[in-house]
């Protein structure tokens, strides 16, 4: 697949583009999957209050997920050894970052496998949050093409992965974790408690 006509669009849309609006998108593409990470914290300590195990399950196998699409992202970027286009791209505007060193490859963007998978499991924990994750996957996949550092198709096969893999992944843990979770609450050890919140065992 060749995108780098889209590349070289979206580049130059970005050199030409107001000071304040390439400065927001070098900071989100550098930092935006931190607030995903809070959200992983964020789901978890609010299944804690939940009655049933399968909140906290949930929950923790929403990060567990996202983290298995960040390995499947390594082993494919590895076998493909696509270049950057930063460097690749003849006539492209420079990138707004810089451009990664040689050797760490292209295809697919693991920033964008990592948004699209955390993305899918934290809606699988929490429906409405769809409305908020799947926005800033998008939106993170866009900004690594924006700053010049991906491909167009690296960041759609990376949404594409990582949330193929979230959708499988979170339901194949969550009977295994709830059965943990049930577990842990039942042997009244505090660490345990703490962690999967008290459930059925604390409930009056």
């Amino acid at each position: 697949m060749d995108s780098s006509g889209l590349y070289r669009d979206i580049t130059d849309s970005a050199r030409s583009a107001p000071g304040w609006v390439r400065s927001a998108f070098e900071v989100w593409t550098e930092y935006g999957l931190l607030l995903f990470g809070l959200l992983f914290i964020a789901v978890w300590w609010r299944a804690r209050a939940e009655a049933g195990p399968r909140a906290v399950a949930l929950a923790v196998a929403a990060p567990l997920a996202t983290a298995l699409a960040y390995v499947a992202s390594e082993l494919v970027k590895s076998a493909v050894d696509e270049e950057r286009p930063c460097r690749a791209v003849a006539r492209a505007a420079a990138p707004l970052v810089a451009c990664p060193a040689p050797g760490d490859w292209s295809f697919p963007s693991n920033h964008s496998a990592i948004a699209g998978a955390a993305a899918v499991a934290l809606a699988l924990a929490v429906r409405r949050l769809a409305l908020l994750t799947v926005p800033l996957a998008a939106l993170m996949a866009f900004s690594r093409v924006f700053v010049g550092v991906h491909y167009p198709h690296d960041v759609l096969a990376g949404l594409l992965l990582g949330g193929a893999l979230a959708a499988l992944a979170v339901p194949a843990l969550t009977g295994p974790i709830s059965t943990i979770t049930t577990a842990m609450r039942a042997s009244g050890g505090r660490a345990a408690v703490w962690f999967t919140g008290p459930g059925p065992a604390r409930q009056p």
